[in-house]
């Protein structure tokens, strides 16, 4: 039960009525004023309470509304003046809501009135008051009114039945306590997206209201109601219920609110108003086709339904984009079709085999205005294009097709025009038991799926009639036929201006996602990745970058494929970097297969740091069992009678012994069948023996040299 601003709303206890004026924008808090209280104030309900009491039937819902004025043709002209006069007054002040029903902020604002136009306080209320009791219009500042009298007003219930009188029996009067019922019942059983019919919900409000008795049937619990002439009958539930309720609130209620904007609104406007030539507003949307495609790599992979693209201009209906794909509706998607859109579409019609003359698709302009659905155009870099080329971008609430209805409409025109061509048209029995299963009908790979969808593109901008289109004068009297590149054309001779210009690549760069690299002295990384480029070479950024630190440099790049990034420059230019020579592994793959790459190697190393510490605890356990047993037997064997000093004097000779010791030891030995634990046998030459040998050849110790020395300078 929806509360509508300017609703009269009765105490059925105190008998006052009050009138709604105003609900917030979240339906939480409603400002209410006593109609007819002369000393009345705005004050402040909570909107959920308000229901509560209506359900409760504490307040009623009053359609007729006696206290607006009536003016008509006899209205004195005195009255009128009077009326201007006290609209002069408050005029200003009256669109302050809330602020206004707010005691302190509507004490400043009368003091400010009161000044401008010398007037007392007490008359500055008296207008305030008449205007928001009498329906917050002009007319209610009228210093008289007729009352239209009881028309509309709920009766009192007597004995006497009122109304036609039934043939078969005399029925019961609906009271304030059976409109209660109803009122329940109805917001129960009916206003609920259960989408229950008026006999439906009036049979469960029976069976809930008016059951007398009880019994068991198989096990199953069934009520007994009470007899015919207790109960309301099907026709005065009816009559209560059209009488309560108004169309928007029902289709509200059962079918939701974004439901009721989008197919059950009264529609009064024209996109085509809202604009006054090409380029004006675009509008731009996405649609999954009806029709599954295959692989242009292996003809039995079936790739699913492409995904089409459609940017419109909303003065000429003309397609000024597009981009078909197996990209979801996405900023990927968007922003291939908005980079369509600054293409030569003459060199884009030949990409895919298709001559056309240059004027037969003339389109190379950004908008003035560009609408889409929220998903695809909000954040960051719609920010970025907003900026870039001063384009205002506007986003439509969700499921509110029918706001970007020019474009909705050329999906339609166009796929039912290649309907019959293509295999694998998925059509409206799909998923249906017994159907056939289109998806094994595709024939047709993604390019040529697009040369088709192009020529009919080109067909419609260039030849199809738009009947509906309501031409204005100047298009009548010059004649202009209401196809598409007609009236496009016309348009920029005509209604010129709002068309805007800009390089193609310079458009790319724009749409393509930007981030912040940083310039290193490996490279420029961005998302894990190393790039380099002539530029950073001839300035020596990476040399610089060691010596006084890195810094941060805007980059643009295509998640599809991260080969490539592009510095951006101040001055709309850009330079292309590469990947470094050991960064290959990322070459002609999307960021995508990048992050998972880089996602998996972190997890390989996730998982393996469990092991590796444990093979970390296992060499500490290792080296444990041989350092301690090395300490404890270096300790025993160690002699306590030596001083440091004597302990580290003789390092250097105690280092040679050891080395001569480890040469025998560390010898190699090319006799295979020699153990390694057995001494090599020395072989005497001249029948020498192993210690004669040994004794000649032995090297004397650096004591025994000097000793011998010493002996022969003595000698000398």
């Amino acid at each position: 039960m929806n509360l509508l601003v300017n609703e009269l709303l009765k105490n059925s206890q105190t008998n006052r009525i009050f009138r709604v004026l105003w609900v917030d924008n979240g339906n939480v808090l409603a400002y209410l004023i006593d109609v007819e209280d002369k000393k009345a104030f705005p004050f402040a309900v909570g909107v959920n309470e308000i229901k509560e009491e209506l359900i409760e039937d504490e307040l009623m819902k009053i359609k007729q509304d006696d206290f607006l004025p009536v003016i008509s043709d006899k209205t004195n002209k005195k009255n009128i003046a009077i009326r201007d006069k006290a609209w002069a007054v408050i005029k200003d002040i009256i669109t302050n809501v809330p602020d206004i029903f707010d005691r302190d902020k509507r004490g400043q604002m009368i003091a400010e009135v009161m000044e401008k136009h010398v007037i007392t306080k007490p008359t500055v209320y008296k207008y305030l008051r008449r205007y928001w009791q009498r329906g917050q219009t002009p007319n209610a500042l009228l210093p008289d009114y007729s009352k239209s009298g009881g028309k509309g007003k709920d009766k009192a219930s007597g004995s006497k039945k009122r109304g036609r009188p039934r043939k078969k029996f005399t029925g019961i009067n609906v009271d304030q306590s059976i409109k209660k019922v109803f009122r329940v019942a109805l917001e129960k059983y009916y206003l609920s997206t259960k989408k229950n019919s008026i006999p439906a919900a009036y049979n469960m409000m029976i069976k809930e209201f008016y059951a007398e008795d009880y019994y068991y049937e198989d096990g199953i619990k069934k009520v007994i109601i009470a007899d015919e002439e207790e109960l309301p009958s099907l026709d005065q539930f009816r009559y209560w219920y059209n009488k309560e309720y108004n169309v928007e609130e029902v289709t509200v209620a059962r079918q939701g609110r974004k439901k009721y904007e989008k197919d059950f609104r009264a529609v009064l406007g024209s996109s085509t108003a809202e604009v006054i030539g090409p380029g004006s507003r675009y509008q731009i949307d996405a649609t999954v086709a009806d029709v599954y495609l295959i692989s242009r790599y292996n003809p039995d992979w079936i790739i699913g339904r492409p995904v089409i693209y459609l940017v419109v201009d909303v003065f000429s209906r003309l397609v000024t984009g597009i981009y078909i794909g197996l990209e979801g509706p996405s900023w990927i998607g968007a922003m291939m079709a908005l980079a369509n859109v600054a293409a030569d579409k003459q060199e884009f019609c030949r990409e895919y085999g298709i001559e056309i003359p240059r004027e037969a698709w003339p389109v190379q302009h950004f908008p003035e205005i560009l609408l889409a659905d929220r998903g695809e155009l909000e954040g960051y870099n719609v920010e970025r294009l907003i900026s870039a080329f001063n384009i205002h971008v506007e986003n439509t609430t969700p499921y509110r097709a029918d706001w970007k209805a020019i474009v909705e409409k050329q999906f339609d025109t166009i796929q039912r025009k290649v309907k019959p061509f293509l295999p694998g048209y998925v059509d409206k029995d799909f998923q249906e038991r017994g159907a056939r299963d289109y998806r094994l009908d595709g024939k047709l790979t993604i390019e040529q799926f697009t040369q088709l969808i192009l020529k009919q593109v080109i067909y419609y901008n260039t030849k199809h009639y738009l009947k509906d289109y309501l031409r204005d004068v100047d298009m009548i009297e010059d004649e202009v036929e209401p196809t598409p590149l007609k009236l496009w054309n016309w348009g920029l001779q005509n209604r010129s201006g709002k068309l805007r210009y800009f390089p193609e690549e310079l458009v790319k760069l724009h749409l393509l996602p930007q981030s912040q690299a940083t310039v290193t002295y490996k490279g420029i990384k961005i998302k894990g990745m190393c790039y380099s480029c002539e530029r950073a070479l001839k300035e020596f950024w990476f040399p610089t970058a060691r010596q006084k630190g890195s810094w941060k440099i805007k980059a643009a790049f295509d998640p599809r494929n991260m080969s490539s990034i592009y510095l951006v420059n101040d001055e709309n230019s850009f330079d292309t970097c590469h990947l470094l020579t050991g960064q290959r592994r990322y070459e002609n793959k999307t960021l995508d297969e990048i992050n998972y790459l880089l996602e998996y190697e972190k997890q390989m190393q996730k998982e393996a740091e469990h092991g590796q510490l444990q093979k970390e605890v296992d060499l500490i356990s290792d080296a444990e069992a041989i350092v301690k047993p090395a300490v404890k037997k270096a300790n025993e064997q160690q002699s306590k009678a030596i001083s440091k000093t004597q302990k580290t004097k003789d390092i250097q000779e105690n280092r040679k012994n050891e080395r001569d010791a480890r040469k025998k030891e560390e010898a190699f030995s090319l006799d295979k069948k020699q153990k390694t634990n057995k001494p090599a046998d020395v072989v005497p030459i001249n029948k020498q023996t192993a210690d004669d040998e040994k004794g000649r050849y032995a090297r004397p110790t650096i004591k025994e040299f000097l000793r011998k020395k010493g002996r022969k300078n003595d000698h000398e």
